[in-house]
């Protein structure tokens, strides 16, 4: 009897459950990251029943900051079973799942930053804060739009090492 057949099997990826999870976060900080714009109030989606909430800044940041700590969190399971993964069956980063991987980096990182600037006796410049706030929203918009792409071209975030 081999090493391997006495060791259980480590899953090297997060379950459905995680993969849903995903999916719900990344709709629930969309909709409240957009929602921190004014967009929502301006053309009469938040008369929509059920919907009013979305004009409310601060509900909407509420919420987008509770998703956030979700997603870290969710983010953090899927990287620890990635780099806990056995050797011989490791999986590697496709080439679009390391490009969602860099975008999600860029948008931890400069929501990072936006949390930091709101704490208070922290001042950013203004150029500063108009900075990282595109950077963030931009980086949003990458990443939703290279989801829907490799949503549709059905391109998974890891393939077999090689």
């Amino acid at each position: 009897m081999s090493a391997d057949a006495q060791v259980p099997a480590r899953p090297t990826a997060p379950g459905r459950a995680a993969r849903w999870a995903f999916r719900g976060l990344v709709f629930v900080l969309a909709l409240t990251g957009f929602g921190q714009l004014p967009i929502y109030n301006r053309y009469y989606l938040s008369d929509l029943p059920g919907c009013g909430w979305l004009a409310d800044y601060w509900a909407t940041r509420l919420v987008h900051y509770l998703a956030a700590a979700l997603f870290l969190a969710l983010l953090a399971h899927a990287a620890t079973l990635y780099l806990a993964a056995r050797r011989p069956r490791r999986l590697r980063l496709s080439r679009s799942g390391a490009l969602r991987a860099g975008l999600l980096a860029a948008l931890v990182a400069s929501g990072g930053l936006i949390v930091v600037k709101n704490f208070p006796g922290v001042f950013f410049s203004d150029a500063l804060v108009i900075a990282v706030d595109l950077a963030h929203l931009g980086a949003a918009a990458a990443f939703l739009l290279a989801q829907l792409i490799a949503l549709i071209g059905r391109r998974p975030w890891v393939e077999q090492a090689a």
